[in-house]
């Protein structure tokens, strides 16, 4: 059903390095680029993440309670991609671990406070 995810940003030349460089890990690429709107995902036709400046020109700010959920194959890569959204300039918000039966977990903000999670269930 998701399409996509949006996420504000700042520093859009920030933002696209960092997840140029973390979504590269899942495969992902750069399939859109405009300059204030760039989108990554492994096809168009796969739920894909977007960074962009807000429109109306206003500051981008962080939704309390909103997060995205990225799924990986692994629980090991849940922990090896928490480990890099921290190298590249991310902040813990719950090192990887079950946090509910057949639910594994690793929670991280970006660089613009984005709240995020890799995730395997089962």
């Amino acid at each position: 059903m998701i399409g996509y995810v949006t996420l504000g940003s700042n520093d859009i030349a920030k933002a696209s390095a960092y997840y140029d460089a973390l979504l590269g890990e899942l495969g992902a690429r750069r399939l859109m680029d405009y300059g204030r709107f760039i989108l990554w995902g492994t096809s168009m036709t796969s739920p894909a993440v977007a960074v962009c400046t807000p429109h109306n020109n206003d500051a981008a700010t962080v939704g309390n309670g909103v997060m995205v959920a990225l799924a990986c194959p692994t629980r090991e890569d849940v922990d090896r991609l928490h480990a890099k959204a921290l190298e590249l300039g991310g902040t813990d918000e719950g090192k990887p671990g079950e946090r509910g039966p057949h639910f594994y977990a690793g929670y991280f903000r970006d660089p613009d406070g984005n709240k995020l999670n890799f995730f395997k269930m089962g």
